[in-house]
């Protein structure tokens, strides 16, 4: 494996994204644990496969959107579903969770009407919904690059605004902080991370990457700070796992990489209730 990842680009494509996505989507995902938002990702993830079978509908039919690379559609769509989400829990106050829903909903309806009318991109769904190592490009890796540094940058920035938002919002209101704009920049950097792990994981399963790493960071850490090194660890673990597996078992690599989440969970699971870990 090692020769081969030394002899072909695409593979190097493949691990570095991995690596990446195996940091940010956890890091992400304990703030989206702890604020019970863990459906957000599965609605954005399904109107980000709206906008990816769009924009191949599009390049098919339009001459001027042939050369524009379908990740960017699903990254728009993506921003625009975090920003319709947060429209839709203003209109609803009292019922926030329904937002959640709507916005799945339009998203998976969308993607039904453009695969039907799609004339021979149905492998290039297949691979979008469920992860393609052979199709991550020097582009995408681009993209997921950029991503990180947009990131790591927000948490960098608003940490310990996300931290008071996520365990009182009520003081954080109280105490003058921004929390709507706050929230709404969480949300477009949690879209565009579910738009950059779509060619790994694949946009059915990205979701499971976010939130499985960070569930199993919960049953042994102690403190928020623990939990976000747990759970990056255990997301690093799953994704370099996952990938080596479905390299010499030729299996696919997002479901690969999240059932290989699912064994760890298990163990750490066992392991406190056998070992009593406190």
């Amino acid at each position: 494996m090692i020769e081969a990842l030394l002899n072909y680009e695409f593979l190097q494509n493949a691990f570095i994204s991995g690596i990446i996505i195996g940091f940010i989507a956890p890091l992400l995902g304990v703030f989206i644990v702890v604020r019970r938002m863990s459906l957000i990702a599965d609605a954005l993830s399904h109107v980000t496969l709206a906008g990816i079978t769009g924009g191949l509908f599009l390049s098919q039919n339009i001459a001027a959107f042939f050369f524009i690379h379908p990740i960017y559609f699903g990254i728009a769509a993506s921003v625009l579903g975090s920003i319709l989400i947060e429209r839709l829990r203003a209109i609803y106050k009292h019922y926030e969770e329904l937002a959640i829903p709507i916005i799945m909903s339009c998203g998976i309806g969308l993607s039904a009407i453009f695969i039907s009318l799609a004339k021979g991109f149905s492998t290039d769904v297949m691979g979008y919904l469920f992860g393609t190592v052979s199709a991550v490009s020097r582009q995408d890796l681009f993209v997921v690059i950029t991503i990180a540094i947009i990131v790591i940058l927000f948490l960098a920035l608003f940490f310990k605004e996300l931290f008071v938002l996520s365990f009182d919002e009520e003081y954080a209101n109280a105490s003058g902080l921004p929390s709507k704009m706050i929230h709404l920049l969480f949300m477009l950097v949690v879209a565009l991370t579910i738009a950059a792990s779509m060619r790994i994981v694949g946009i059915l399963l990205v979701s499971s990457l976010i939130t499985l790493p960070v569930a199993s960071a919960m049953r042994l850490s102690k403190g928020f700070k623990a939990t976000i090194i747990y759970s990056v660890l255990f997301g690093e673990l799953a994704v370099i796992i996952g990938l080596i597996l479905a390299f010499y078992l030729n299996l696919a690599p997002g479901g690969t990489i999240v059932i290989t989440s699912i064994i760890i969970l298990v163990v750490v699971i066992l392991f406190k209730k056998w070992f009593k870990f406190d």
